[in-house]
């Protein structure tokens, strides 16, 4: 698991959190022997092809969900464990922006109801004059304004990337202690885009929020986590996660190379290059109800070897980087005679 900085427990941790969901029968496990941990003031990126068990990792360290084996903490403390108050406590202080704004908001309650209800809750508004003076300050924040032009309006009333960021205000309202952004800014304009991600560093650099940001795109994750960690998942898996500009300059597992090879480079020559660089065997992701035995990645791995067929690779430092990596062919490599005497017997070596 990823070392944390300084001797105070993690903002919050997960400890092998496994999630597995029973669906007709069939055990489908989305989420498998995850550690991770984010401190305070600390981004960390989760990237990954749709279906990789981001959400669903992003989810259990919400609370949103249990894990079926391992433990979620929360500044040291089991969220299975909690009292009421230390629960409440946590739901304050941990805040979800959901990636889709058009299923997450109330379409009977206005902007001004979504974004009153928590701080009346939470005892922050005392007055309707303190609610219309926190709500205008969370639209102006996002972006939304002037803010008295959208306070009154429903869901139905708004664009999608207008939804979107009454989800990011709605996320900020009780001043949360780690924010977790499921894909929150993908249906924004690419300036409000940029505007958000700002606003969102200034919030880990000045208040000391945490981030957990989910995201498909590696040149987002470049942006907003160059200063923190990356963690590449795959089939419900961590297969490598470091320092996020290691991630990017240097990746060390074959899925990541081929997740950098997918950007759209606009240098003619650079595509070229990439491109003639190799690339995945197989564009078909295998289903969580019917996994590859050993490694996953294995029937799409340009690098895969018969061991890999067999044994399930450990997260582990990846030699001359600063990054874990799950593969055997990078941690561990074999003797380079074996590949060729293994080529001359029964089909072995790599493909």
């Amino acid at each position: 698991m990823p070392e944390t900085t300084g001797t105070a427990a993690p903002l919050i941790e997960l400890d092998h959190a496994s999630q597995v969901f029973h669906v007709k029968g069939e055990d489908l496990p989305a989420v498998s022997e995850v550690s991770l941990s984010v401190d305070q003031g600390e981004v960390l990126c989760l990237v990954g092809e749709s279906g990789s068990g981001k959400t669903t990792t992003a989810r259990l360290a919400a609370g949103l969900a249990a894990p079926s084996s391992g433990a979620v903490r929360y500044r040291g403390r089991d969220l299975a464990e909690m009292s009421r108050a230390e629960r409440r406590e946590y739901r304050r202080a941990v805040q979800y922006i959901h990636q889709d704004p058009y299923a997450s908001l109330n379409p009977i309650r206005s902007v001004r109801g979504t974004l009153s209800i928590p701080l009346r809750r939470h005892g922050l508004a005392r007055c309707a004059a303190d609610v219309d003076a926190r709500v205008d300050e969370l639209l102006s924040t996002v972006d939304l304004t002037p803010p008295e032009s959208y306070s009154a309006k429903f869901p139905h009333q708004l664009s999608g990337g207008q939804r979107q960021r009454v989800s990011v205000a709605r996320g900020l309202t009780l001043s949360p202690k780690l924010l977790i952004a499921d894909e929150s800014t993908s249906m924004l304009d690419v300036s409000i885009r940029v505007s958000l991600l700002n606003m969102f560093t200034r919030l880990r650099k000045e208040d000391g929020v945490g981030f957990i940001y989910i995201t498909h795109d590696l040149a987002l994750a470049k942006y907003f986590a160059w200063e923190g960690r990356t963690a590449v998942m795959y089939l419900g898996r961590i297969v490598e996660v470091g320092p996020t500009p290691q991630i990017i300059a240097n990746p060390q597992h074959p899925y990541t190379r081929a997740l950098l090879e997918a950007v759209p480079e606009p240098d003619p020559e650079l595509a070229a290059r990439k491109k003639a660089g190799g690339g995945l065997l197989s564009a078909e992701i295998p289903s969580l109800a019917a996994l590859p035995t050993g490694c996953t990645f294995h029937p799409r791995c340009p690098l895969a070897e018969d061991r890999c067929r067999a044994s399930v690779p450990q997260l582990l430092p990846a030699p001359g980087a600063r990054q874990d990596v799950a593969c055997m062919v990078v941690t561990d490599p074999a003797d380079p005679a074996a590949p060729a005497e293994a080529a001359s017997g029964a089909g072995g070596g790599r493909p």
